[in-house]
C-alpha cells in the first residue's frame, strides 16, 4: 500500500510495479495507517495571505485548517476499518503504483528588483533554480497505447499536491507532476523580477525535454491552463517560423483545461459578483471565505486533505492573481502551425464562469475546442467528483493516443 500523509508518501518496495494487487485486508492497512498518524504528530498550519482578489481566497479561520486535518484523518482511519474510504472508494493512493522522484535544473535572467525601487541601474542577472518532478507508472512513460499526461497546476504557486488523486481516477497511464518554480520543494526564489508566465514556459520546455517526453498530453488546471495554451502557443508559433510540419504523432497530442480562465480580469469579476451575492445573503465578512469556498472552490466539509497539503506548501512570492493581474489569452500569430485539439471543462457552481471560458474557441487556431460542464462540482472537479472527472480526461486523451 501507498500512504499519503501530510504530503509526504510512504511507499514500501515492491517487486509489481503497475500490476493489478490484490489489496492488504482492511485490518492490516488500519495498522499501517495507525503507525503514520503516530509518526506524523506535527500539525501543519496554513500562511496568511492577503485576500483582495477575490477569485483566490482562501480560508479566513486559519484553526479551522488544523480541525479539518484533524477530522479528515479521524474519516481515513474510520474508512480503512470497513475497507474503504469517503464515497466508498478507497483513500487516496491506497493502492500500489511506482514513483519516481526527481528533479530538474533550470536557469532564469532577470533585472533584480532593486533597480525597480530606483535604487541604481543594474545588469540582469542569471540564477539556477531546481524544479522537483514526480512520475507516477515510469515504466508507461514511452506507451504508444496510453501517452503520460504531463499535470500542470494553478496559483500560480500552489503546488500538485491537490492534483495527486487524478493517479487514483486515471488509471495505467504515466503521470508527470512538478512543483513550479516558486512553491512545494522547489526553488522558491524571493526576488518577484525571477517570475514570469514566460519563464514558467521555458522550466516547462526544461522538464518535457529532461524527461524525454516525446509523445504527451497536457492536463492544466486553472492558471496550469493557461501555462499549458502559452507553451502550446510558442510551440505552434516557432514551428510556423521555422517551416515545421504539423506532426501529430510528436510533442503534444492533445490538452485539456480544468476551470482555466481566458481573462484574469473576467475571473475577477464572476468573482467579485458571487461574493456580492453572498454578502446579500449573510453580510457576516467574517465568514465570507470560507462561505465562497464552499459554493465556489470546494464543495466539500472539510477541507479534502490534498488540497490542505497543497496550500501548506503553496509559495507567497508570486501568488494568485495579483501575479498576473494583466493576463488575457490570445491566438497564436498568423503561420503558426495548428495547435492541438483542446477540451475545455468547468464546474456548475464554479467562479471560472461560462464567460471566463468561452473565449478559449477563438483562441486556438482550429474549431477543434470542446467544452463541458461538471454536474455539482466547483472549482476541484477532481475533488470532488474524482471517477466522473478521471473518465473524463481519460476518454479524451485516449481518442488522441
Amino acid at each position: 500500500a501507498t500512504l499519503a500523509c501530510s504530503g509526504r508518501l510512504v511507499q514500501p518496495t515492491c517487486s509489481c510495479i503497475d500490476h493489478q494487487m490484490r489489496p492488504p485486508s482492511p485490518v492490516v492497512l488500519a495498522a499501517l495507517f495507525s503507525c503514520v498518524l503516530a509518526i506524523e504528530s506535527t500539525t501543519t498550519t496554513m500562511p496568511l495571505l492577503p485576500t483582495s482578489h477575490a477569485a483566490f481566497i482562501y480560508p479566513t479561520e486559519h484553526t479551522a485548517i488544523s480541525i479539518a486535518r484533524a477530522e479528515q484523518r479521524r474519516r481515513m482511519q474510520a474508512g480503512l476499518a470497513t475497507g474503504a474510504g469517503p464515497g466508498g472508494a478507497m483513500p487516496f493512493l491506497m493502492q500500489s503504483v511506482a514513483v519516481n522522484d526527481g528533479s530538474v535544473k533550470v536557469t532564469r535572467t532577470f533585472v533584480p528588483s532593486k533597480a525597480d525601487e530606483g535604487e541604481g541601474k543594474e545588469e540582469p542577472i542569471t540564477e539556477t533554480y531546481s524544479i522537483f518532478t514526480r512520475v507516477f507508472r515510469p515504466m508507461s512513460m514511452a506507451s504508444r497505447q496510453a501517452a503520460p499526461i504531463v499535470v500542470l497546476h494553478g496559483g500560480p504557486s500552489v503546488p500538485p499536491d491537490y492534483l495527486y488523486p487524478l493517479v487514483d481516477f486515471v488509471p495505467y497511464r504515466c503521470m508527470v507532476f512538478y512543483d513550479q518554480v516558486g512553491c512545494g520543494r522547489s526553488s522558491q526564489p524571493k526576488d518577484i523580477n525571477a517570475y514570469s508566465i514566460e519563464a514558467a514556459v521555458d522550466d516547462l520546455e526544461a522538464v518535457i525535454k529532461k524527461l524525454g517526453l516525446r509523445r504527451f498530453h497536457l492536463y492544466g488546471q486553472s492558471y496550469g491552463g493557461i501555462l499549458a495554451f502559452e507553451y502550446l502557443k510558442r510551440v505552434a508559433e516557432r514551428k510556423g517560423r521555422d517551416g515545421g510540419t504539423d506532426d501529430d504523432d510528436e510533442g503534444c497530442l492533445s490538452v485539456m483545461f480544468s476551470s482555466t480562465p481566458t481573462s484574469v480580469a473576467l475571473v475577477e469579476a464572476s468573482a467579485e459578483g458571487l461574493l456580492d451575492n453572498l454578502k446579500d445573503e449573510d453580510d457576516d465578512e467574517e465568514t465570507l471565505g470560507d462561505r465562497f469556498r464552499l459554493a465556489h472552490q470546494c464543495r466539500l466539509e472539510p477541507m479534502p486533505q490534498p488540497l490542505v497539503d497543497a496550500y501548506a506548501h503553496a509559495g507567497n512570492v508570486w501568488r494568485g492573481t495579483t501575479a498576473i493581474p494583466n493576463y488575457e489569452a490570445e491566438p497564436p500569430a498568423e503561420g503558426a502551425s495548428r495547435m492541438p485539439s483542446a477540451m475545455v471543462m468547468r464546474g456548475e457552481h464554479d467562479f471560472v464562469d461560462h464567460a471566463c471560458v468561452e473565449g478559449w474557441k477563438s483562441c486556438f487556431n482550429h474549431k477543434f475546442v470542446r467544452d463541458k460542464v461538471l454536474e455539482g462540482c466547483a472549482h476541484h472537479g477532481l475533488l470532488e467528483s474524482g471517477r466522473l472527472y478521471g473518465q473524463l480526461i481519460n476518454d479524451f486523451f485516449g481518442e488522441y493516443d
